[in-house]
């Protein structure tokens, strides 16, 4: 805001000027002039006014649209409501809090959800016990004010791109009656993906200062349990692939191979495996998006990386977590870093970035298809593609920051008074080679450079000053990129 500041001292100035110098000027005309400049003034845009008109600018359909996209394959039932409020509702008294790794009563319920409510911190379960997880899920859904919602990555994926209505949409995954009635017309399911139940991901919400018994919690988060054993293994991959055949989708969006982190370390290599000698089953001619997620083992992690599931996709997309958890799992560059510390640096994001498509993305000496990398953060985002693959990127990027914008506020489009730039005017494009410093213009907010046949595309994000749904953030935020980008044809 330093541009309107130094404005205002220039106007000031420039009318004492005239009040000094001119005194014999009417005072009427001296109001008039001063109140003619001043209102246009407040009418100049804002930062936040000029990066939405530069993105609407920017923002422009692929010459080669996307016409039928299959999405699988993790599927549930997101059930949200006041976490303190259930509890009570399910009759069990407050008290001390302890980590557990896996929930098996509700005694480890209450003791976890207090363990990280006293923390302030997220943190997502596996609850083993059938009937009793089942009986908390239905008294959770019934709730008053509990809200219901389309989720999973995959999913959630689908509903955001099943609202263009020029795209059809295969949803594979295991879908029960209450997600099939929550998902979008425009969103085709298999009949081989249909349960009889719902999986139900039971997200317990807390406020900043909302107290349980002795417990206060810092600040607001969530609390994430399920009994999922349908996505756990991943159960729907082989029908998801299968049914392409009859789909012949323009693009392929996979997502759940994080679910598996719940099995046994043998089921999951063994269905690690399986899943690679699916998606090869996937005619090389469609593309393939991976949507990764949060993970905590750097085992699988790298077995991810290294077993194949890198170089069969065409595209990922992934937050800060998951691209620092990648580099550290994988010995990259920054692997030493421990955790960010406010908005990650663009350099070392950079740095990372370009060493995935160096190390396991297409080159003429590699058998690989990775070509592109969407990257998300609360601030900014950033597209990464190997030159001569990938069209349009300036408009997908752009369009993958204004839809966090909206989605976060809930509203149709930018509302500037709700949001603000919290992206690092200034940075460098690398912490390890010669970088580049670059100075961000909010009139031309997609910025463009190059490295070795790499092309980097960074724009800024207007945060949400009162987020009203972040669940499904990323989910938005990759499809709407996916749907913007054009790939070229080999």
């Amino acid at each position: 805001m330093w541009q309107r500041s130094v404005c205002v001292g220039l106007l000031a100035l420039a009318l004492g000027y005239l009040c000094l110098l001119g005194p014999e000027l009417p005072h009427s005309p001296l109001r008039h002039l001063s109140a003619s400049l001043l209102g246009g003034l407040r009418r100049a845009p804002s930062l936040e006014g000029r990066v939405v008109a530069a993105w609407q600018a920017a923002i422009v359909r692929p010459a080669r649209r996307w016409a039928r996209v299959a999405v699988g394959v993790n599927a549930c039932v997101d059930v949200v409501l006041s976490g303190v409020k259930l509890l009570e509702a399910l009759g069990i008294e407050p008290g001390d809090g302890k980590n557990h790794a896996v929930l098996n009563s509700r005694q480890d319920l209450k003791e976890a959800f207090a363990h990280f409510m006293e923390k302030g911190a997220a943190a997502e379960r596996f609850f083993s016990d059938a009937e009793s997880f089942h009986h908390i899920a239905r008294t959770a859904s019934e709730y008053p004010g509990a809200q219901l919602y389309v989720g999973g990555n995959a999913a959630l994926i689908g509903q955001k791109l099943a609202t263009n209505p020029d795209l059809k949409i295969l949803l594979c995954g295991p879908v029960g009656p209450k997600l099939h009635e929550l998902l979008d017309d425009n969103v085709v399911v298999p009949p081989e993906s249909m349960q009889e139940r719902d999986e139900f991901h039971l997200i317990l919400e807390y406020q900043a200062g909302e107290k349980w018994g002795e417990v206060r919690a810092p600040s607001a988060n969530r609390f994430i349990f399920s009994h999922d054993l349908s996505n756990g293994a991943l159960n729907m991959l082989e029908v998801f692939v299968s049914s392409l055949d009859e789909f012949q989708p323009d693009l392929v969006v996979l997502s759940g191979l994080h679910m598996m982190e719940g099995q046994s370390k043998e089921m999951r290599q063994r269905r690690l495996l399986e899943a690679v000698a699916s998606i090869s089953d996937i005619p090389t001619d469609i593309p393939i998006h991976l949507e990764l997620a949060s993970m905590t083992d750097q085992d699988f992690m790298s077995n991810i990386i290294h077993q194949q599931v890198f170089p069969l996709v065409n595209s990922i997309g992934l937050n800060e977590q998951e691209l620092l958890f990648l580099t550290q799992s994988a010995s990259g560059p920054h692997a030493s870093l421990v955790s960010w510390s406010g908005v990650p640096d663009v350099g070392v994001v950079s740095d990372i970035l370009f060493w995935i498509l160096k190390e396991h993305g297409k080159t003429a000496e590699r058998a690989s298809d990775l070509t592109r990398i969407h990257f998300h953060t609360l601030a900014y985002h950033i597209l990464v593609t190997v030159d001569g693959y990938w069209g349009n990127q300036v408009a997908a990027v752009a369009a993958g920051a204004r839809a966090a914008g909206t989605q976060a506020c809930a509203t149709e489009t930018i509302d500037t008074g709700k949001v603000f730039l919290k992206a690092p005017l200034e940075f460098v494009t690398s912490q390890i080679e010669s970088p580049s410093k670059i100075s961000l213009n909010p009139d031309e907010p997609v910025v463009h450079w190059h490295r070795e046949g790499i092309s980097f595309h960074f724009t800024p994000v207007l945060v949400c000053k009162d987020p009203v749904r972040t669940v499904g953030l990323g989910d938005a935020i990759s499809a709407e990129g996916l749907l913007y980008s054009e790939v070229y044809p080999q």
